[in-house]
């Protein structure tokens, strides 16, 4: 489709106008960062993978009635999405001792926990995103106490459905990262789960050999990110078996 004007550039995505009011395009980028972009690089193929990748997440959300952004999938790289304003946080759910979590309080990584915790994360790279609870969320107006019950209702409904779809393929749900939008439809607002859902914003084991199928393959240089990622895509039905040994992603349109 034709180029359209820039809105945002991350470091995934580049969001543009969409073809129509009250829409967006969100473009896939292959750049792989970590540790608050500290550590970059491009790996081919990933930005094709995420797209599809999200795109069966949020279809599968929009079929059981969690509201998204996603409208429906362009090209290999870009989506159509509803514009939405993004409240600045970043909501993650956890349903194993992993990453800064472990760090700070000294759990076993793996460790399953007594119930998901959701956990709030103000969005600002240069401030590194740091952690803020829900008094700071109400001090600096971030989010309304109805738009917090609305936010843990739908966080806690997307963990339910990922955890069930990722353990039917022998995928075990460390916890992932979610953000949430606000559609205005009149003077009705409406909250949806926005941005993207991919292994780039989930931490996905191996049920039985524990091996990692998410970004920390790159934060941790365990392998190809690549391969990991196709292997998502390859349990989930996305890409065909037999192309699961090329180096090139070969997608099912």
């Amino acid at each position: 489709m034709a180029r359209r004007k820039k809105i945002y550039e991350g470091k995934a995505k580049i969001l543009y106008e969409g073809p129509e009011p009250g829409t967006i395009v969100q473009y896939f980028k292959d750049d792989a960062t970590a540790f608050n972009a500290q550590k970059k690089d491009v790996i081919e193929g990933k930005g094709v993978l995420n797209n599809r990748l999200s795109e069966f997440f949020m279809n599968g959300l929009n079929g059981i009635g969690v509201p998204t952004h996603f409208i429906r999938r362009l090209n290999m790289r870009e989506q159509l999405c509803r514009a939405c304003e993004i409240i600045p946080l970043e909501v993650v759910v956890r349903n194993y001792a992993a990453g800064s979590l472990s760090k700070r309080l000294g759990l076993e990584e793996g460790m399953p926990l007594p119930r998901p915790i959701v956990e709030y994360y103000y969005k600002d790279d240069k401030l590194g995103d740091p952690m803020v609870t829900e008094e700071h969320i109400a001090a600096f107006n971030w989010a309304a106490q109805q738009d917090m019950d609305d936010i843990l209702a739908l966080a806690l409904r997307v963990n339910d459905f990922l955890s069930g779809v990722m353990m039917a393929v022998g995928i075990k749900l460390v916890d992932f990262k979610i953000e949430i939008g606000r559609v205005y439809e009149g003077d009705f607002q409406r909250l949806v789960v926005a941005d993207e859902i991919s292994p780039d914003s989930c931490r996905l084991w191996d049920v039985e050999t524990g091996q990692k199928l998410d970004k920390d393959v790159f934060r941790r240089d365990l392998g190809s990110l690549t391969d990991a990622y196709t292997e998502v895509a390859r349990r989930l039905g996305i890409m065909p078996k037999a192309s699961t040994n090329v180096t090139k992603p070969t997608l099912i349109n």
